[in-house]
């Protein structure tokens, strides 16, 4: 069964005391674009996320937030003195003292909240636990987005099943209509004759002629044979399960084109409401086909 474009999942997993949480949300796009968001001592894993999403997502446009939960997060944090920078203030304020004539003296406690003395480092943590449960954790998520995409692909399947049989009805009745057409124009030409030639027999062969030349004008076979042969792909499509979107837009233009021919092509009243039908049924398969992956 084909899925949707949009759908929402979450994992989460542990590894070697490392906790690390994914979100994953898709919405519609033409091909399969992987917006990472990471913490930045995760950053390095980006290109692994993108492929692990791309193996299993084809269409769509995907925001992967990955949160790392587990102390390990900070655990590269250390404190960090800049002991020339803080020699350097102590001298100044010494000096500025001196100068102004102040009384007291220098402490520690005037120099820690002085700009750029007292700061965190981050020594190289060892990534592979966190990458593991990263990893773990992005296919749960995945898991849980392809289920979603499946569901609301079903509701898809079976809204655009109703609509592609609203157009094979109606191309049923383009084609029963017709041979109608012609017969209608028959009776018209010979009615119109007759008035023209005040009782004067018609010759019958010029009549057929005339009546060949019309059939052959407005003749639909081949668009009809055609608009069935393709409405019979979008069916087959409809339900299989690989990545189907890209082929239904191109099979959905070519039905359309076949509708407009028919319609450029039909004399009759009958057959021209039922073009105009067949084009707004067509314009809402469009757009739901435009949320298929």
């Amino acid at each position: 069964m084909i899925r949707s474009m949009t759908g929402f999942g979450a994992g989460r997993a542990q590894a070697g005391g490392e906790t690390v949480a994914v979100e994953l949300r898709s919405v519609n796009g033409k091909f399969c674009d992987v917006r990472v968001h990471l913490p930045r001592d995760l950053s390095a894993l980006e290109p692994v996320i993108a492929k692990i999403v791309k193996a299993r997502v084809a269409r769509g446009v995907v925001d992967v937030s990955v949160r790392r939960e587990s102390p390990g997060s900070i655990r590269g944090a250390v404190p960090r003195v800049d002991l020339p920078l803080a020699a350097a203030y102590a001298k100044a304020l010494r000096e500025m003292r001196a100068e102004l004539g102040l009384a007291g003296e220098v402490t520690v406690h005037d120099l820690v909240g002085l700009e750029g003395v007292v700061g965190l480092s981050e020594s190289a943590a060892d990534p592979g636990p966190a990458a593991e449960a990263l990893e773990r954790a992005l296919s749960a998520a995945l898991d849980a987005l392809e289920e979603m995409r499946r569901r609301e692909g079903e509701a898809l399947a079976r809204d655009l099943s109703a609509r592609l049989a609203a157009v094979e009805k109606g191309a049923a009745a383009i084609r029963a209509a017709a041979p109608q057409s012609v017969e209608a124009y028959r009776e018209r030409l010979a009615a119109r004759v007759a008035e023209l030639s005040r009782g004067v027999p018609a010759d019958p062969a010029r009549l057929a002629q005339e009546v060949a030349f019309f059939a052959e004008r407005v003749d639909v076979a081949e668009e009809l044979t055609r608009l069935g042969s393709h409405l019979a792909q979008l069916r087959a499509l409809v339900g299989t399960d690989a990545p189907a979107g890209r082929r239904l837009e191109f099979l959905v233009q070519e039905v359309n084109r076949e509708v407009n021919t028919i319609g450029s092509k039909s004399q009759q009243a009958g057959i021209a409401a039922q073009v105009v039908e067949l084009k707004a049924e067509l314009e809402r398969v469009r757009e739901q086909i435009a949320n298929v992956e």
